[in-house]
């Protein structure tokens, strides 16, 4: 149910050759957004959290995507635009928002995941997955950007144009979502996937097929399986397909989820046979649209961590739906044991396995105040949420 930005990205100019582009670097003192540098930012107006929770707005970045935290506080932000962002010490005093690098090539964008291992900063374009080298406390560029995967290598940009990145057991992986609806075959063998690398990017492959926009891609810290959240199709019954969250390493070799023909429980489109395709562990009500996802740490050192009952389980920021009636925006919190939830599926009720825990994006007459977007979790315990709607990076952690 996730369609492109209102932003036109639409061509069908043949993708450069050169796998190191020009860049365009830009040390953090070029401010290109701001937020009040203070002791105690203040409380996030309209949104709604549990009993014992504060929301604050720290910073500002427009149309904020995924999120990553490197070890010292310092956030970094994907976006839909060419640009990653950087909150320094997001999780104490946090400073103004600034960019960290540009991808110069307009066509790259969005620039919308970026994740942090092993030295290096991995962004995720429309076209291509590049590599920084980074090393915590930098507050700009070491080195030059390489391109390291060519991704929706027909060079057609349509629909689903952001690429969301995870790495885990050195693995990294880059979820691609289809140019369309329910079209089948899509323009090229890297759409619908979730495609795994090793961190040179060699050795692409598809980890996950006819998965058609897996959005949110989340590592377990405690397992190290790699989670994604799926919006699903359109005009199917009212009501369906739900969205789903899996463990997509919990499936041997390459996971097959069906799209456009199969989804939710081996339920069939026609009279295609949907006895292998995968069935997910998580599910939400349709439209609700996955688009980032966190595990909580099982075990929290910070000063800021949350109570025992949400260690180890899994935050969703659920965008809402595009066409009325409007779903409302939210982010969800999933109880987990390892890589099982806590409530196991129940085809009778997408509510079920989730709570809402962050809420108030969107007013009783439909009116919404922000769209949640990327999450993450700061080594001091804190949640962050990034907004693409009104640019509102939050922090929620406990109240004191």
């Amino acid at each position: 149910m996730h369609f492109a930005h209102p932003a036109d990205f639409a061509g069908n100019a043949g993708e450069p050759s050169a796998m190191r582009p020009s860049l365009t670097f830009l040390a953090v003192g070029a401010l290109l957004a701001t937020a009040a540098h203070a002791a105690t930012p203040e409380p996030a107006a309209g949104l709604s959290v549990p009993p014992g929770f504060i929301a604050q707005a720290i910073a500002h970045v427009p149309d904020a995507r995924e999120l990553t935290i490197a070890p010292n506080g310092d956030l970094f932000v994907g976006t839909y635009e060419r640009s990653i962002y950087l909150v320094p010490d997001a999780d104490i005093n946090p400073g103004p928002a600034r960019i960290f690098v540009t991808v110069a090539d307009a066509r790259q964008a969005p620039a919308a995941s970026v994740v942090i291992a092993s030295g290096f900063l991995f962004i995720g374009a429309q076209f291509g997955v590049f590599r920084l080298p980074y090393e915590t406390g930098d507050l700009s560029p070491r080195g030059e950007m390489d391109r390291i995967a060519d991704l929706r290598t027909s060079g057609t940009a349509r629909d689903h144009v952001t690429t969301t990145l995870a790495v885990a057991k050195g693995t990294l992986y880059a979820s691609v979502g289809s140019s369309c609806n329910n079209c089948s075959p899509d323009l090229d063998a890297t759409r619908a996937t979730i495609q795994a690398m090793h961190l040179d990017g060699k050795d692409m492959a598809p980890k996950a097929v006819r998965i058609r926009n897996a959005i949110a891609l989340a590592v377990n810290p405690t397992t190290n399986a790699l989670w994604a959240g799926v919006a699903g199709q359109d005009e199917l019954e009212k009501g369906h397909p739900y969205e789903i969250f899996d463990d997509v390493t919990a499936h041997a070799g390459t996971v097959d989820y069906g799209w456009p023909y199969c989804y939710e429980n081996h339920k069939a489109i026609g009279n295609h046979d949907c006895r292998m395709s995968a069935v997910p562990r998580v599910i939400f009500p349709a439209y609700e649209t996955p688009i980032g996802a966190t595990f909580y740490p099982r075990n929290p050192h910070g000063p800021h961590a949350f109570p025992a009952a949400y260690r180890g389980g899994a935050f969703v920021t659920l965008h809402g739906s595009w066409h009325r009636p409007l779903v409302p925006p939210r982010v969800a919190f999933v109880p987990m044991r390892g890589d099982e939830p806590k409530t196991a599926v129940n085809w009778s009720d997408p509510n079920a396995q989730w709570s809402e825990f962050v809420g108030g994006f969107q007013k009783a007459d439909g009116a919404r105040i922000a769209r949640p977007t990327g999450i993450a979790v700061g080594p001091d315990g804190s949640l962050f949420v990034s907004d693409d709607q009104s640019g509102t990076i939050y922090r929620i952690r406990p109240q004191k």
